[in-house]
């Protein structure tokens, strides 16, 4: 059969591009690289912060790692995919983001070696896969249960997440006090519902300022004057109904045709609102929140009565402060009665940094508390923010699975000299894959040297001996700048926290692996696309388009 000749199909739109085998795995890989790279320096106590600088300006200083790959602008469907194992760590546990990054591109570098050597991407994935189930298994094995009345060792778990983060001055008063928040909101089976702490930021002060409220803080303020400011033995109105007179729900007209009819309507509308705000005051009431609006006169009856009310409360903070006071959420004027209300033993409207907010202090056994996060700049208490959220979901997650193991890279090491003798036992190819795994585990306490300006190939050496000699827990000292036991230097971590970095990043690595062809869309847009002949016709133009619709 003569050749075919003619004109060539085109299958993908003009302006679609396509990169294939070898070219598209390379590109993949180069990077997801690049995004561990961007992060990998932040790791560890001794890790540096980035600057970002978004489009309009706004300035975030952090060493966060899904903090950072969320500001920066990231194109690479590849790179994008290694953001993702960033945000699920951070939504899981709250921490180890870093961690979790640096691992899936070294896994990727480990595996480029292996495309080299002509091993197919489905049998490194197959021993990534392999790997990741036996290193979770070894990571089990070396977890020490904890119990949760143990505050010290919880104590140590926020000090290890904090460390290195921009909280590290004040980190004694905040360790503390982000156990003693962890603890009090804690169900009775230990499970722990972050949400139901609320942090409130103020610039002002020092970080040293930052403090816990045994209650709540709602940032608002009593809606008239002559409210009282501080309520004491405060018994608390959640009310999810506005203290307004109603509208008709459907159009209604009242025609009024005389003065005296108008006075009459004026004195029926008061009466009305009179007669819910006396519902109010029966229930024995003293503090009110009110989810939606309150009237003026409303606002001066509750005043004669001396009870103090807020309104527009969000319903977040009315949830938090039904959980705090035991009060239940009324949605209803009828429905209010003496058994819904909640109890403080102090409600205050107070000035922080020049702004009132009112503080319900003094709970019986709140299950909802606020902190204070205070600090000298704007970007220090977002900082300091980002740190205490680490540390409580730190603490959280250790509370819920009593369980952690040590920090300094020890975990680490030790599941690559674990994963180094389980590879000799399978052989094949698959072999190569489960020890380039055990070589791309090692990167965390290399980076953590590196980062603190040791000689890595040193360290490792020092590493390896000590745990083949049994000693697990051995990690890196970054401040002394020694190999030491990680558990009685107190640098310990929830279990969680490298399960998941494992299982995500691995994830992460064989899918970008298994990708052989990558079929990118044309990028022209609507706005980018050729004008018609003649331009847009000017705003007549569009007139006449409407006429042949």
């Amino acid at each position: 059969m003569s050749q075919l000749t003619g004109q060539p199909i085109l299958i993908l739109k003009e302006g679609s591009s396509r990169t294939r085998g070898r070219d598209a795995q390379g590109a993949n890989i180069a990077a997801a690289k690049a995004v561990a790279n961007a992060v990998r320096t932040t790791l560890g106590p001794k890790g540096m912060d980035k600057m970002l600088v978004d489009t309009i300006g706004d300035v975030v200083i952090t060493n966060d790692g899904v903090t950072i790959l969320k500001e920066m602008d990231i194109e690479h469907p590849a790179a994008k995919m290694m953001v993702e194992v960033a945000k699920t760590q951070d939504e899981e546990v709250g921490d180890g983001t870093t961690t979790a990054v640096v691992i899936g591109g070294e896994l990727l570098k480990q595996a480029e070696d292996l495309l080299e050597q002509d091993v197919h991407p489905t049998v490194i994935a197959h021993g990534y896969r392999m790997a990741a189930e036996k290193a979770v298994q070894f990571l089990n094995d070396m977890a020490i249960s904890i119990k949760a009345k143990d505050t010290d060792m919880l104590v140590k778990i926020a000090d290890t997440a904090m460390t290195g983060k921009g909280a590290e001055a004040a980190k004694d008063k905040l360790t503390n006090l982000v156990v003693k928040a962890v603890i009090m909101v804690a169900d009775e089976d230990g499970t722990v519902d972050i949400d139901n702490i609320k942090m409130e930021k103020k610039v002002g002060g020092s970080t040293e300022d930052t403090e816990i409220i045994e209650g709540m803080i709602v940032d608002k303020e009593r809606v008239h004057p002559a409210m009282p400011k501080k309520v004491e033995k405060a018994k608390i109105l959640l009310l999810n109904a506005s203290i307004e007179f109603k509208k008709t729900e459907v159009d209604a007209e009242i025609n009024i045709t005389s003065p005296d009819q108008l006075q009459a309507f004026l004195d029926e509308e008061e009466r009305m609102i009179k007669a819910i705000v006396d519902k109010v005051i029966k229930s024995g009431a003293n503090v009110v929140f009110c989810q939606k609006g309150i009237d003026d006169i409303a606002q001066h009856y509750l005043a004669k009565s001396g009870i103090m009310a807020a309104r527009r409360v969000k319903k977040s903070d009315m949830e938090k402060l039904a959980r705090a006071t035991g009060a239940s959420v009324v949605s209803s004027i009828d429905a209010i009665t003496p058994d819904e209300l909640g109890k403080a033993g102090l409600v205050e409207e107070r000035k922080v940094s020049g702004e009132a907010m009112i503080f319900i202090e003094k709970c019986v056994n709140p299950k909802a508390v606020s902190i204070i996060v205070r600090g000298g700049t704007e970007h220090v208490v977002d900082e300091i923010e980002r740190a205490l959220d680490d540390a409580l979901n730190v603490v959280a997650v250790a509370l819920e699975d009593k369980k952690f193991v040590a920090g300094g890279g020890a975990p680490e090491i030790e599941v690559s000299l674990k994963l180094r003798e389980y590879a000799a036992s399978v052989g094949g190819r698959a072999q190569l894959a489960i020890e380039a795994f055990a070589s791309a585990m090692e990167i965390i306490p290399r980076t953590l040297a590196e980062n603190a300006g040791l000689d890595p190939i040193d360290m490792l050496v020092e590493l390896r001996a000590a745990h083949e000699k049994g000693k697990k827990h051995v990690g890196i000292n970054v401040f002394s700048g020694k190999t030491a036991d990680m558990l009685k230097e107190g640098v310990v971590e929830p279990l969680r926290v490298k399960t998941q970095a494992v299982t995500s990043a691995s994830e992460a690595a064989t899918m970008i692996l298994r990708i052989d062809d990558v079929i990118a869309a044309s990028k022209m847009s609507k706005e980018s696309a050729p004008m018609p002949p003649g331009g847009m016709g000017g705003m007549g133009g569009m007139g006449d388009m409407g006429g042949e619709f």
